[in-house]
């Protein structure tokens, strides 16, 4: 399957002045079949190295005795029987069992540059995080992290133009074609367009998934592999944690992002989890979840804004899942519902806004939202070249009371309205409305600094 972050690689690949690469990502986003499958088998052809630092215990091993890049070099090179130079990419797959090969890349970084060397994992910085904390409790010495010796780049879920890319490329092809063109979709392909994503809100983004649809088609079975990675989630909650209350503390939070955000107010109820329950009761939590990308945090703008953006001191905020289609599962409705005649009617704004949430997330920005007196409300604010955008979701029609009342606390460029609507510009009320399949493009035209009606 095709990844757009792909070309990340290529570029990175492409710099005389690359650095060892790291690829963050939660768990079963595709962080081995991009290096491995879609970058090193094309890139690199049968020149390159791959460890799995789970399985090959012996590297893993000698590797956590030493951060000498020149030794690393060459063990791996006799084990390997291959020469190790600028033509040889060594990939070192699930780092967060050996800790110790991240040390190593500041040495790799300073006296191997020319070598080329990507490093991937899961819940690596939590891993860190528990053996700095160990190594300072028992000796004065604390992990370093290689901070300027490396490159980073974060993996997440297939968004829903790269679920389109794999899924219908024509029609992918034509959806990114009227964007650019600024021009909205004929009335059947807009209804085709709907199709997909109401089918992506059900599958998601998890690459088992997508590719499992694409396959065959069955939905019932790709949400028969969200089930899995749902419950795989969930026992992953007990790695690295510092004790059995913190797990359950993870786990229920984790099950609870859904019904936090189908009530009134949508932000973080601690109540609702546990009798009394206080935020800071759930603070490490939360901490753990969105440093392992499993849910994305959304915080709390109010009345005038000022950049660059900042969370309000009283520190409300919103938290949504990182895979829609897990999300859609842990909703707990009938997969009919997304295919269904009576859908729009059936499923809540809150799957749009998760899916929303998850595209800007893909596209490295920070999550805000507006509240306003008497209940107005925007469901994010994206700050792009030092302008502001509103954004508003509505799975309708909806109305622009909102939007009026933040025009009279702020200055914004336009205000963006996400919808199952077609494309179009109403300069009146400085609105563009966008459909949901649009809005991918929207997402990195914003974190370009390139967005233009």
């Amino acid at each position: 399957m095709e990844r757009i972050a792909l070309q990340t690689l290529v570029n990175w690949n492409n710099n005389k002045r690359k650095k060892p690469l790291i690829v963050w990502g939660a768990r079963q986003v595709g962080k081995t079949y991009l290096v491995l499958e879609l970058f090193a088998k094309k890139f690199y052809k049968n020149n390159y190295i791959y460890i799995d630092c789970k399985i090959e215990d012996e590297v893993r091993d000698f590797c956590s005795t030493t951060a000498n890049a020149g030794k690393i070099i060459e063990y791996i090179s006799l084990r390997f029987g291959k020469q190790i130079n600028e033509n040889t990419l060594l990939i070192f797959d699930e780092i967060q069992e050996c800790p110790n090969i991240i040390s190593s890349l500041k040495y790799f970084c300073q006296d191997y540059r020319e070598v080329p060397v990507i490093a991937t994992g899961s819940m690596v910085r939590i891993k860190l995080q528990r053996e700095s904390h160990k190594r300072g409790s028992q000796t004065s010495e604390k992990f370093l992290f290689p901070v300027g010796k490396i490159n980073q780049v974060t993996i997440y879920p297939m968004t829903l133009d790269e679920f389109l890319m794999n899924s219908n490329k024509m029609l992918y092809n034509t959806i990114k074609q009227s964007y650019e063109n600024k021009k909205p979709l004929d009335y059947q392909l807009h209804e085709l367009a709907m199709d997909y994503v109401y089918k992506y809100l059900l599958v998601g983004g998890m690459p088992e998934a997508v590719e499992s649809f694409i396959d065959n088609g069955n939905l019932l079975e790709s949400r028969e592999i969200l089930k899995v990675l749902y419950d795989n989630y969930l026992s992953d909650m007990e790695l690295y944690q510092a004790s059995q209350e913190s797990i359950l503390r993870s786990r229920v939070l984790f099950q609870n992002i859904y019904k936090q955000l189908n009530k009134e107010s949508k932000n973080f109820s601690p109540g609702l989890i546990k009798e009394k329950g206080r935020t800071r009761d759930f603070a490490t939590s939360i901490q753990w979840l969105t440093m392992a990308h499993i849910i994305n945090q959304s915080f709390q703008l109010k009345e005038h804004i000022t950049m660059p953006l900042i969370p309000d001191s009283d520190s409300n905020f919103r938290l949504f899942l990182g895979d829609i289609g897990m999300f859609s599962y842990q909703s707990g409705i009938n997969a009919s519902s997304f295919v269904s005649v009576e859908r729009e009617n059936t499923l809540s704004g809150i799957f749009f806004e998760n899916f929303v949430a998850n595209e800007l997330i893909a596209k490295e920005h920070k999550l805000f939202y507006w509240r306003g007196k008497s209940s107005a409300e925007l469901e994010f604010i994206i700050e792009s070249d030092n302008k502001l955008y509103p954004i508003d979701v509505k799975k309708g029609r909806g109305t622009l009371n909102s939007l009026n009342k933040f025009s009279n606390h702020n200055k914004f460029e336009f205000a963006i309205k996400v919808s199952k609507n077609n494309y179009g510009y109403n300069p009146e009320q400085k609105l563009l409305t966008v459909p949901f399949y649009f809005f991918p493009f929207v997402a990195k035209d914003l974190a370009d600094g390139t967005m233009s009606i």
